[in-house]
């Protein structure tokens, strides 16, 4: 959703906390109405001698092997595990996504004739480049957790666990219960999915502690939802100091409670309060402090640079490091971040390794596919719904909690149904139908200004944008938004219109007698490999 029209305008004056709309669940719903895809899989080539290894079978390695080997490229991908999926299979625990669906979807890819080498884990970088691969692309994300070296972590081993090492247990079935009490240290996604998951095996009194505020922590907003609905709280603004352990048993945490402070240019730091320590039992420790990379299996003597974080140094737009025919994508790349970031990784690397492999520029990027379409088809008639749903954002079923809280594998989010998910997709602003104003047929009738029903249209004599901003007749004071600021018109004055309110109804266009206005569908569609354009 465009930064400039954000679904909570609308939703200001009726609801608490505004929300966009739910592009995730309607992704979702197009998923689970699905017909048979196997027909919209792309065709592919004849092989055009070219090998690729994969290392990792996470998203970045399986949307580089995807974007490939349609194109005739013979493509390896290599992992430790028996089935492809990397992460999504390890980590995310099955309440949130069932196995069904990560075979389902990798068997997309490794059906497009890529081979998986599974059980086969690459331990040495030297002697996979002396295998004569025209390419290699390194997607094993970052697998190690990072742990927290305060008194007592040695004494109560036993008790404490690295976060993403305990989930891996939990999927294999290695782990199948937990102790009553629970702490989970940290604040991110990994941090949710470590307590969403104890509260299943066990853990009665389940709760998260980190040293950020709330509002702070790294955690999607829907996860820190999910896991309050849940009955699971999470306490801020306390700073681990110690296990507290009796004869090497666990028994409780020690926490200093800090406040954040500001400095004049914004930067925070936590400051003691002075309180008393603040102290927990527990029986077991969960720790979810953060991700880094691990690259043992590199020599550092093989060619490559790394940077003083461990990170391999590249191009960050083409992901090739400084050897020309290695890349690298997903959590490898800069450190742990997203699915959605790794699949992005993916497809530039692709683009990237295809490139490199015909011989062209790597750095010379394909430039997406752009196009903008009238959407009148009357006078006032629009192919697109240019009505404004002031319906708040429609909640997802969800199983019954005596169910869910049962077993570690019973999906929690049930997804909407398809009439739900239509009213949810209404709620949608239409971002990508762009006002499209041409100076030459105005005549400056001021009819758009007198219909537009968020009184962001204005025609002003031109200035700086700083002074044009609180002289609009609806002051742009949303200085992250760009104004629409037109050429020259007959007067000599301008039009500006402040993106940052308007509801893209259509009625400016609908009204203005001369067709200065018009409605235009924006697509744009980013460029996959195999279809640039040589330098």
């Amino acid at each position: 959703m465009r930064a400039g029209l954000p679904r909570g305008r609308v939703e200001e004056s009726n609801a608490e906390a505004p929300e966009p709309v739910a592009i995730c669940r309607l992704k979702r719903v197009a998923a689970d109405m699905k017909d048979d895809v196997h027909a919209r899989m792309p065709e592919v080539a004849p092989r055009n001698g070219k090998r690729i290894a994969c290392v990792g079978a996470g998203p970045a390695s399986l949307t580089v092997a995807r974007d490939l080997a349609p194109l005739g490229y013979e493509v390896t991908v290599f992992d430790g595990e028996a089935k492809a999926g990397g992460f999504i299979r390890t980590q995310i625990p099955r309440f949130r996504l069932p196995e069904s669906v990560i075979d389902e979807e990798t068997g997309y890819v490794l059906d497009l004739g890529v081979e998986f080498r599974s059980g086969e884990r690459i331990d040495s970088m030297t002697a996979l480049m002396a295998q004569g691969w025209d390419a290699i692309f390194v997607g094993c994300g970052a697998p190690r957790g990072r742990d927290l070296d305060i008194p007592g972590r040695q004494e109560a081993a036993a008790s404490i666990h690295i976060g993403i090492d305990w989930l891996n247990s939990v999927s294999f079935g290695h782990v199948s219960s937990i102790g009553r009490r629970v702490i989970v240290l940290g604040g991110g996604n990994t941090a949710m999915d470590c307590c969403r998951s104890a509260r299943r095996l066990g853990g009665t009194d389940v709760k998260v502690i980190v040293r950020s505020g709330f509002e702070e922590m790294k955690a999607s907003p829907w996860e820190k939802e999910d896991a309050a609905h849940e009955g699971i709280p999470i306490i801020n603004f306390h700073v681990p100091k110690a296990f507290v352990h009796e004869d090497g048993k666990l028994v409780g945490m020690r926490f200093e409670i800090v406040r954040a402070v500001y400095d004049d240019k914004g930067r925070r730091s936590l400051e003691p309060t002075g309180e008393p320590e603040a102290y927990f039992e527990c029986d077991e420790v969960l720790v979810a402090v953060g991700q880094e990379n691990a690259f043992p299996w590199i020599e550092r003597d093989c060619g490559l640079d790394f940077d003083k974080w461990g990170l391999p140094v590249l191009d960050k737009d083409t992901f090739q490091s400084n050897v020309p025919n290695i890349f690298f994508g997903g959590d490898a790349a800069f450190g742990p971040k997203n699915i959605i970031t790794a699949v992005a990784h993916g497809h530039e690397a692709a683009v990237s390794i295809d490139k490199l492999l015909r011989a062209e520029p790597v750095y010379v990027r394909p430039a997406p596919m752009t196009n903008l379409v009238s959407q009148k088809m009357g006078i006032h008639e629009w192919s697109y719904d240019n009505d404004t749903s002031n319906d708040l954002r429609y909640k997802v079923p969800w199983a019954k909690a005596e169910t869910a809280l049962a077993s570690i594998r019973v999906e929690v989010e049930l997804g909407f149904d398809a009439a739900t998910a239509f009213k949810e997709a209404e709620r949608c602003l239409n971002c990508d139908v762009q006002t499209v104003f041409t100076e030459a047929a105005c005549i400056e009738c001021d009819a758009c200004v007198d219909i537009c029903p968020m009184d962001c249209i204005n025609f002003v004599d031109n200035a700086d944008e700083a002074e044009l901003r609180p002289r609009l007749k609806a002051p742009a004071l949303n200085l992250a938004q760009d104004l629409y600021v037109s050429g020259g018109l007959k007067t000599g004055r301008v039009m500006v219109k402040d993106e940052d309110v308007c509801l893209h109804c259509g009625l400016c266009a609908e009204r203005c007698p001369t067709g200065a206005w018009d409605m235009q569908k924006f697509l744009l569609k980013m460029t996959p490999a195999g279809q640039g354009v040589a330098a």
